[in-house]
């Protein structure tokens, strides 16, 4: 699978609604990173529809973690967590960090197996260095922005894991 950056993604996304065939075409430069930056403030629907459009539910889970497994607040009181390929290859070969691009969607639901949200983790270089260059996201079940971006909440509690690369979830045993 083909991971773009936020401003590449855009770009495919704004393409794809004009009419053009994006998979005809050579794929976008990579964008400068003040770019790639500005657009991933502004991105969180061109996101969504990546992630709508590459069928992420047919994504790998997160390793060593299955359908609903239990969760925490402020996440779903069940959880399902997909990666796409270029994280699921990291965490699996032992990487201490994630490669830009990496994605992962966690779906959020209630105790009664109801879908609430879905939280994503995307991995955009030269983000936020501070925070592990994550762009966070939180979309409510009718697919609307409930938080993106540089979303305090989201740093602070992943910045505990800073040595996991803000990952929560436990990687699995090697």
């Amino acid at each position: 699978m083909k991971t773009y950056h936020p401003a590449a993604l855009l770009v495919l996304v704004l393409a794809a609604c004009s009419g053009g065939d994006a998979d005809e075409a050579p794929p976008p430069p990579e964008p400068a990173v003040e770019q790639t930056v500005a657009a991933a403030d502004t991105m969180p629907a061109a996101l969504w529809a990546h992630l709508q459009q590459s069928s992420y539910k047919t994504w790998p889970k997160f390793p060593g973690k299955g359908e609903l497994y239990k969760g925490v607040e402020p996440h779903g009181m069940l959880l399902t967590t997909y990666v796409n390929q270029l994280a699921l290859d990291a965490i699996t070969n032992g990487a201490a960090t994630l490669p830009s691009g990496s994605i992962l969607v966690k779906e959020n639901y209630m105790p009664d197996s109801t879908y609430a949200a879905a939280t994503v983790m995307y991995k955009v270089a030269g983000y936020d260095t501070a925070n592990g260059d994550w762009y966070w996201a939180k979309y409510m079940a009718d697919g609307s922005v409930e938080a993106s971006g540089r979303v305090a909440m989201c740093a602070q509690c992943h910045g505990a894991n800073k040595q996991r690369d803000f990952l929560m979830t436990a990687l699995p045993p090697r």
